[in-house]
């Protein structure tokens, strides 16, 4: 049984699948079950959610026709742009699926339907798949639709219950910190647990670059698989590298899995598999990420590098001066002392509490400045 799982698929105007090598299409066509992350809704609605970011919404047609060329079976939805245009996106975006014979998992119209697990019958047994999103604007509640928004204990009760049901549990993550290549602590302890708790393999995504990955308990995980086709420019060189997994279960429940390395053009975003030195640079950066993320003094002094890194950018967050752009404006406010009171600034010191990645990082930049400031 050979499953494919690719990272973050966002197309956001008119695309054509000839971009898409012939190579490509045949990895996936070799295939016997087929996943990617559908991360932008396909919807008419205009109606956009309060919320820091952008706003991503699929061009219709083309999302279509690239994953009919693509052979696509399953889309996971559990990620932080499901619910950009709000509950009616949500919607408008499951029936999309449902109409051309793609499955969902990970989002719906409320916490018990985006939460509801996925199970395959194949030859080599019973596949469970469960679809999991940080709290970034998109999460379900009990009486709206949404992500299936991560949550330790119902993860792991979720996890629990599927493998007392299946032979294989595969539990798909949609978290992290966008651009940087590693795992938090926070991170690799959680995904660890859900392996001591019965998952098989672990695939992260959502940080828009590749990471490394890790066997834990001879398990695998995988930190990030980065974008698999993003038609957004950006200034960042990860952005344009991703991980394809083949992920082979044999007869004897063995599983074997194989990195294929992808790349877009930079330009109109062509998509096709690295090769020659290029390839062999991207597998020596794909294993020095591995190694850092096994070395967890390494992994320790690259994660206070970050935290340093962003330390001035999260403190100016935690200010809501900083949603003042005039100056001068900004010098009053700060001289008389002004706290501000305004929309945008509670979305984000709410968004920088509940999601998982920016409270990791909140919470480290300032207990740094406190200290630095010689307050505790």
């Amino acid at each position: 049984m050979k499953i494919i799982i690719a990272g973050d698929l966002v197309i956001k105007q008119s695309y054509k699948v000839d971009k898409i090598s012939d190579e490509v299409l045949e990895l996936f066509k070799n295939s016997d079950y087929n996943i990617v992350n559908l991360e932008a809704p396909v919807t008419k609605s205009i109606s956009k959610i309060q919320k820091t970011g952008p706003h991503h919404k699929s061009e219709k047609n083309s999302i279509l026709k690239v994953l009919k060329s693509l052979e696509i079976n399953l889309c996971t939805l559990a990620n932080n742009h499901v619910l950009d245009y709000d509950e009616q996106g949500v919607f408008d975006t499951l029936n999309f699926c449902k109409d051309n014979n793609i499955q969902t998992i990970g989002a719906g119209k409320n916490k018990e339907e985006a939460s509801k697990f996925f199970q395959l019958d194949s030859p080599i047994g019973k596949i469970t798949f469960i679809n999991i999103a940080e709290n970034e604007w998109a999460s379900s509640t009990e009486t709206t639709a949404g992500a299936n928004g991560m949550d330790l204990i119902d993860d792991v009760k979720q996890i629990q219950e599927a493998k007392k049901q299946s032979d294989f549990v595969i539990v798909i993550v949609h978290g992290g910190h966008e651009h940087y290549n590693l795992p938090s602590p926070r991170m690799q302890k959680q995904y660890r647990f859900y392996i001591d708790n019965g998952a098989d393999i672990v695939v992260g995504h959502h940080t828009h670059c590749i990471s490394g990955m890790e066997t834990y308990k001879s398990k695998p995980i995988y930190y990030s698989l980065g974008n698999f086709l993003f038609t957004k420019p950006s200034q960042h060189d990860g952005w344009y590298k991703g991980i394809v997994l083949e992920v082979e279960i044999l007869t004897t429940k063995e599983i074997q899995i194989k990195e294929i390395f992808v790349e877009q053009s930079k330009f109109d975003f062509q998509l096709s598999l690295i090769k020659g030195n290029a390839l062999e640079n991207t597998r020596n950066l794909f294993d020095e990420f591995s190694s850092t993320i096994v070395d967890s003094e390494k992994l320790s002094a690259k994660w206070r590098d970050y935290i340093l890194k962003k330390s001035k950018v999260y403190d100016n967050y935690w200010s809501p001066l900083s949603f003042i752009k005039n100056k001068w404006i900004q010098k009053v406010a700060t001289r008389l002392q002004f706290k501000g009171d305004n929309k945008k600034g509670k979305a984000l010191a709410l968004n920088l509490m509940r999601c998982e990645a920016h409270h990791d990082i909140s919470k480290e930049v300032l207990n740094f400045i406190l200290k630095k400031n010689k307050l505790r």
